[in-house]
């Protein structure tokens, strides 16, 4: 290209201004800068734009259209500038996201909604899937961050507790402790539970092997290969019980029925953890992290692994 963005905003200033002068003020810069610069466009593409006179400048037949053409320009590289500034500054762009409970409900439903009422010119892409498959995304690069319930750790991957959410007892409005506000694990002893196989299935598993037994029972626990909506379907059907987090209590199923459940320090809760690579130079994931610091008042410091 014969000529500079730069010249066809100093040559778009003085056809507005109709002043070389006025127009090197408007844009502060020196008069003698701004008309070296018009008349060394002007040799570039080989006509003149303008008709100076001591009154000030006017555009020529030609030099009106190449204007007229040239803002679009302008335009389009003001547009390109702002956003790749965003984009490094981590307020465009994507961030890919996985996490391996639900979002009807819960911290992790209200941070994404938050986020993308916050940064709407980040893409926002969610998956769901078990542990090991956001691990091996997080270790591939294909994925920025990966919320994931417990205290997950990984060599090569920063994990650090976000937040903590209750556990409850899903089951049938028929049963009896239904008719309850509260359940205790001691309640629980007896009882079937009816579990995913797939995430996080197996995390409530340990948490109900680790329990239970302290109450004296011995948890029976089936893994199903159904998912945790179908299992949270067919409860209403039978007599078995299942554990879901607090994030999945946003969505209703017919005759079932949600109780939270208290030990003895309280309500039962599990907690959760963001796991991300270090050398991840993703603007949008640093931009998200800070996020998620400020929202919850957490303490992890990740700025200097970035520089």
């Amino acid at each position: 290209m014969p000529f500079e963005i730069r010249q066809l905003c100093y040559a778009i200033a003085a056809a507005d201004h109709g002043s070389f002068y006025r127009a090197a003020r408007a844009l502060d810069i020196e008069q003698s800068t701004l008309s070296r610069s018009i008349s060394k466009l002007e040799r570039s593409i080989g006509m003149s734009i303008f008709e100076r006179s001591r009154a000030g400048v006017k555009t020529t037949l030609a030099g009106a259209a190449f204007i007229r053409g040239a803002r679009p320009m302008v335009a389009t590289a003001d547009k390109l500038v702002t956003m790749m500034l965003a984009a490094g500054q981590g307020r465009a762009g994507g961030l890919l996201l996985g996490y391996n409970s639900s979002v009807s409900a819960g911290n992790l439903r209200a941070t994404l909604i938050s986020w993308r009422e916050a940064h709407p010119d980040v893409e926002l892409e969610c998956v769901e899937a078990d542990r090991s498959v956001l691990l091996a995304g997080l270790d591939t690069g294909e994925i920025d961050v990966a919320i994931l319930m417990g205290t997950p750790s990984h060599n090569g991957f920063r994990c650090e507790p976000l937040w903590s959410e209750r556990m409850l007892a899903a089951l049938p409005a028929s049963h009896p402790l239904a008719r309850r506000d509260i359940i205790h694990w001691t309640d629980l002893r007896g009882e079937h539970f009816l579990l995913p196989a797939a995430d996080p299935g197996p995390e409530i598993r340990d948490m109900l092997l680790g329990r239970l037994p302290i109450s004296g029972g011995k948890p029976d626990i089936r893994m199903s290969r159904a998912s945790r909506e179908t299992v949270l379907s067919i409860l209403g059907v039978n007599s078995g019980v299942t554990i879901v987090c607090e994030g999945s209590t946003g969505a209703t199923y017919p005759s079932v029925v949600y109780r939270p459940i208290h030990g003895e320090q309280g309500p039962a809760l599990t907690g959760y953890s963001g796991c991300w690579r270090d050398d991840n130079r993703n603007p949008a994931l640093r931009r998200f992290l800070g996020f998620i610091k400020a929202r919850y008042a957490l303490s992890f410091d990740f700025s200097p692994r970035f520089q």
